[in-house]
């Protein structure tokens, strides 16, 4: 009686454990390192200027005729690097992938050779008319400073290598079609290497999926809070946000409060923090101390939910003081909500005799998220001239 309890016991173990490893995998693609010994059904394709569908054998097949590389080539030829990259025009809008089926894109690399904050990447999933994802390709990895003034950022969700090496793991699940683009809204063309590699496989039926917004002002007015995520109606999961400051004055900037209000909060919200960078997980204004110039010092840092970087060039961008870069992924900690949520932070400094300074910052964000479709629409991109980073 004792084997026989045991057992069943066992058997239910067993179960719960396949269960469990059915709802976080995409039909046996375990995203842990502990199980990546497992087989699954999963075939692996990838998308690249190489092979602009995907397809299965398909690879490496440009000729010298056609190729955005054939002078390099030229003495080669077809099979050798002949379509690395592609030149998109000023105001056109390239179709960067177009996957039919059911999926989930694992991981994306690129390093685009313009203005990050003129060119606009989009996602659209199962055909929808309006993206999910909808942001200037520098500040959705994280890097929202231009050409030149990369961060170098090694955490889960995205990682950017030396010199712009860009790179996102956010998973993206797509049940019948995945579209992505990126608009050249610059004068100047865009030369963009990319690769973007997917696995065509079941989707479970309470997968999300993936949205990232952006948000900018020039210079936040006297008395308002900067507003990072809004109008967001249905059930999902905010898994991280990135936050881009201009500075424009000396001293301490990060004493304001993140805030989250959750499915139908009025004045006060359910999650509200101690200050910004309490919020990214630093302390004590991330060791901030002068050096002997008089300019202000922080201790940067990247790891793998959350990171703060920073750069100075008081020569050729006299305009800021400071460009400040924070991200935070909320992987182990998502922050869920079943109707709608609204997410805010404050921007205060000190001043005399102890006092919070309300600060005018030029501010910038990207929010990521999972929720169910359909999404509301997005805040209009504003144009280049409006973001583009100047002196």
């Amino acid at each position: 009686m004792k084997t026989k309890v045991t057992l069943i016991i066992v058997m239910l173990l067993i179960a719960v454990f396949a269960s469990a490893q059915k709802a976080g995998n995409f039909n046996g693609m375990d995203l842990n390192m502990g199980n990546l010994y497992r087989l699954s059904k999963a075939e692996s394709r990838s998308i690249s200027p190489e092979n602009f569908t995907g397809e299965k054998g398909k690879g490496g097949m440009a000729t010298l005729e056609e190729g955005s590389a054939a002078r390099a080539a030229r003495e080669l030829g077809q099979g050798w690097k002949v379509n690395p990259y592609v030149l998109i025009e000023p105001g056109e809008t390239f179709v960067l992938a177009e996957i039919e089926g059911e999926g989930v894109i694992q991981h994306i690399w690129m390093t685009p050779a313009g203005d990050y904050r003129g060119n606009v990447i989009r996602f659209y999933w199962d055909g929808e008319e309006t993206p999910s994802v909808e942001v200037p390709v520098g500040d959705f990895f994280a890097s929202g400073w231009g050409s030149g003034y990369e961060p170098q950022i090694n955490s889960f969700a995205i990682c950017v290598n030396p010199r712009s090496g860009f790179n996102s793991y956010w998973q993206m699940p797509f049940r019948n079609k995945c579209k992505i683009t990126m608009e050249n809204t610059d004068q100047k063309g865009l030369r963009l290497y990319y690769q973007i590699d997917y696995a065509l496989t079941d989707v479970p039926e309470d997968a999300a999926y993936f949205h990232a917004q952006f948000r900018h002002v020039d210079a936040l007015p006297e008395g308002k809070v900067f507003t990072i995520l809004d109008d967001i109606k249905g059930a999902g999961q905010f898994v991280g946000m990135y936050l881009a400051r201009g500075a424009f004055n000396s001293g301490w900037f990060g004493e304001g409060e993140v805030k989250f209000y959750i499915d139908g909060d009025g004045e006060f919200p359910t999650i509200c923090g101690t200050g910004e960078e309490d919020y990214f997980c630093g302390s004590y204004g991330y060791n901030d101390r002068r050096n002997e110039y008089g300019y202000e010092v922080y201790t940067p840092f990247s790891g793998p939910y959350t990171g703060f970087h920073y750069f100075r060039d008081l020569k050729e961008r006299p305009k800021y003081r400071s460009m400040i870069g924070q991200y935070r992924w909320h992987v182990m900690d998502p922050v869920r909500f079943k109707k709608d949520i609204r997410i805010t932070i404050q921007s205060l400094g000190w001043k005399s005799e102890g006092r919070y300074k309300q600060l005018e910052d030029e501010l910038s964000s990207v929010a990521y998220w999972y929720q169910s479709e359909p999404h509301q629409t997005f805040p209009e991109v504003q144009a280049f001239e409006e973001l583009e980073i100047t002196k």
